[in-house]
């Protein structure tokens, strides 16, 4: 007896697969409308928004990166800043301190040449030979040039100390308001001008000396 008809078997069923996977790649199906112009319209205008939506989400990412960029700027300018400084500050402090020393061992010795140049002073201020009489005028004599000796070494030794006071007259205040540089070093000075120098400080020990003995001399021959 023959089997019953049945459609099924006649029907391409991969026939049928490929025609529905075809009409799902293009989104529509057999019969579907084309979308209107309302609905292109939205769909620009979607699309524009969502532009505009990035385009902001661009502009925050630029001014994030330029904040980022200008807080790396002012941390290393930081950093080179305070390196620079803590290198200047500190050879400016090492410097200045040296130099202070200085200026106070200099201003110390300066205060004390001025005070024996002071008391120099006041001793060849208080000679007076007005009072020397017959008696004691040979010892007067003696002492005031021991005194004037005296003060002339210490005057020597305070040229030799501060140059500022072997400048001339005329060169501590010229025309121009300007002042000349002090005389020459001990170090640039001749050896001939040396040994000047060393004549002009020992030879009022040779007066003094001789002084003395005449004095000696003279009391022996009073007596």
């Amino acid at each position: 007896m023959p089997a019953e008809f049945d459609e099924s078997d006649f029907v391409d069923r991969d026939f049928q697969s490929a025609q529905k996977s075809g009409w799902g790649a293009t989104g529509s199906s057999p019969g579907a409308r084309p979308p209107s112009r309302e609905e292109l319209e939205a769909k620009v205008g979607e699309t524009q928004q969502r532009l505009q939506e990035l385009k902001r989400v661009q502009d925050e990412l630029e001014r994030e990166r330029a904040a980022l960029e200008e807080a790396r700027r002012r941390r290393s300018e930081f950093q080179t800043g305070r390196e620079e400084m803590l290198e200047h500050l500190t050879r400016g402090i090492g410097l200045l301190e040296e130099a202070e020393f200085g200026v106070r061992r200099d201003a110390e010795q300066m205060a004390k040449t001025l005070g024996e140049l002071r008391d120099s002073l006041i001793k060849v201020q208080s000679l007076n030979d007005q009072a020397w009489t017959q008696e004691n005028y040979s010892v007067e004599l003696t002492r005031g040039l021991t005194t004037i000796e005296n003060a002339r070494m210490e005057w020597n030794a305070a040229q030799l100390k501060w140059p500022v006071l072997t400048r001339k007259p005329e060169a501590e205040g010229g025309a121009d308001g300007s002042n000349k540089p002090a005389v020459t070093a001990l170090t640039d000075l001749t050896l001939v001008q040396l040994a000047k120098l060393g004549l002009a400080v020992t030879w009022p020990l040779a007066v003094i000396a001789l002084a003395t003995a005449v004095a000696l001399l003279l009391i022996l021959i009073y007596r």
